[in-house]
């Protein structure tokens, strides 16, 4: 069975343009608000989110972004066969009684969202956080985590992913369904 997909390139940049707007009617001029993307996908998302929300604001406002790892806090580091690679963390600023809006592209257990949350706190206790997801797969929670804004959410089996390619790195934007079964996934 071939990958289903479920957002070609235009529909992308729809659903980034769409969450932008979201975020500007909540955080306004953002000064008060920090952008965070999970590394290492949910970067991507970020800068794009950025990048609009600049576009949208204007060239007088710049919004404060930042890059989070989280390998050692995640709760299944010391189970793989091989050692998980550390990203980076880029942070130049405190996230200490700030909006914090956490960005990553997709949403399956919440595993991830946890351990990113644990790793936040090593730069100040937030006002506020918020999620921003591309992909909420929705009925594969193991914690219960819920976004604020979603791109699209999707209802996929256990034996299904959602991969998400980003023009950055795999050359072109789109976001697949694959069954787990497929070669290559």
């Amino acid at each position: 069975m071939r990958p289903s997909t479920l957002i070609d390139s235009r529909q992308l940049e729809l659903i980034i343009e769409r969450l932008s707007h979201q975020l500007v009617e909540n955080h306004d001029d953002f000064k008060d608000s920090v952008l965070l993307g999970i590394q290492p996908r949910g970067i991507y998302l970020t800068n794009r989110i950025q990048a609009n929300l600049e576009k949208i604001l204007g060239p007088k406002c710049k919004i404060q972004s930042g890059k989070l790892d989280i390998t050692f806090y995640r709760d299944d580091f010391r189970r793989r066969e091989s050692p998980l690679e550390a990203n980076t963390t880029n942070l130049d600023f405190i996230i200490e009684d700030k909006r914090v809006i956490l960005i990553d592209d997709v949403l399956y257990t919440g595993r991830t969202i946890r351990a990113a949350m644990d790793a936040m706190l090593a730069y100040g206790r937030p006002k506020d956080v918020e999620l921003l997801i591309l992909i909420d797969r929705r009925f594969s929670r193991q914690l219960p985590i819920e976004s604020n804004y979603v791109g699209m959410a999707v209802d996929s089996l256990a034996s299904q992913r959602v991969k998400v390619q980003w023009a950055e790195s795999e050359k072109e934007d789109k976001v697949l369904l694959y069954s787990t079964e497929e070669k290559n996934v």
